[in-house]
């Protein structure tokens, strides 16, 4: 029997692999891709949806050390399946300083494996697993923080970008 990818779950790229390219609709208008970020770092985080608690706390992090991870030589993007006025609407009422894209076809979320299946009080659907990741220079996966907890994050990806 033949799985379509929409049954099966991708797994995660590792540290060491090359970073799935992609190119997404981004806030503000205009694409963002990762090739718009060779040479740099670029810190990765995949939210489950603009506007909910655990997702607004973690990119509200993320904007306030924006300028230290700058000083680092790192970029930051934050990725849902929410559509571009939403993220737009997301990133106003928050006051957020960081990129933000939209892959409402999933295909590059897909890709990085945090497209899954998850449940919720008993009620299975697919969504995304909050990960982030930490992509070299070289455009390589650095570090894999898979299923994060918000609390602390952004200041521990900041001590890995600082670390590279």
């Amino acid at each position: 029997m033949v799985q379509s990818v929409a049954e099966t779950e991708a797994a995660i790229p590792q540290p060491g692999s090359k970073a799935p390219a992609f190119t997404l609709p981004r806030d503000g208008g205009g694409t963002v891709s990762l090739k718009d970020f060779a040479g740099k770092k670029l810190v990765l985080y995949f939210y489950p949806k603009a506007n909910t608690s655990g997702c607004t706390r973690e990119s509200i992090d993320f904007s306030r050390l924006k300028a230290q991870f700058a000083r680092a030589g790192t970029e930051i993007l934050g990725v849902s399946a929410d559509p571009v006025v939403a993220q737009d609407k997301f990133k106003a009422k928050h006051r957020l300083s960081i990129a933000l894209g939209s892959d409402e076809t999933h295909e590059m979320l897909e890709a990085y494996g945090v497209w899954q299946k998850k449940s919720l009080y008993g009620r299975k659907f697919w969504g995304i697993a909050r990960t982030t990741f930490l992509i070299g220079p070289d455009q390589r996966i650095v570090q894999v923080w898979p299923k994060v907890s918000v609390a602390g994050h952004a200041e521990e990806v900041l001590a890995a970008a600082k670390a590279l």
